[in-house]
């Protein structure tokens, strides 16, 4: 095996996502303000746009703290690029096998409501299906890999989004 940086020995035992989830939620609300500033295109009455996305903002943001703090309990990592050392399943993992990308794809949704733009709305689509072929196929194959029929278990009991 090839060695890394410095000597060391790359560690395989880790998910090989495409890019860091977060990184992709970030470039995806870039684009679409980018798009917005150039070519605004509102689909909400104006007095709805503010309230209606604070409140999906809110909610996605305590479905991802739920979903963390799920991860801090179970004792696993929270970074997808680290070795899995549990498979969470309560909480917020009772009923999303990915509950923090779940809450990045509301989050974005939430982002186009407050900012009124169809455009990041349009994009919460290409977020989803980033996530889904970048973070977690991937995550779901090391998983099954790593932890068996446990996982599979799990994975047959609990959808993939909601």
């Amino acid at each position: 095996m090839p060695k890394g940086s410095f000597g060391f020995q790359p560690s395989t035992d880790h998910p090989d996502i495409a890019a860091p989830p977060p990184l992709v939620f970030a470039a995806v609300i870039v684009l679409g303000l980018l798009i917005q500033w150039r070519w605004p295109l509102p689909f909400l009455p104006e007095n709805w746009s503010f309230g209606l996305g604070l409140l999906i903002i809110f909610v996605a943001g305590n479905l991802i703290l739920y979903a963390v703090r799920e991860l801090i309990r179970t004792g696993t990592n929270i970074q997808a690029h680290r070795p899995a050392t549990a498979i969470a399943t309560s909480g917020a993992y009772s009923f999303s096998r990915n509950p923090i990308y779940l809450g990045l794809v509301l989050m974005n949704a939430g982002i186009a409501c407050f900012f009124n733009s169809l455009w990041i709305l349009a994009l919460t689509a290409l977020l989803a299906a980033l996530l889904q072929k970048g973070a977690i196929e991937p995550e779901e194959a090391y998983l099954e890999k790593k932890f068996g029929a446990k996982y599979l278990r799990y994975k047959a009991s609990v959808r993939r989004w909601i």
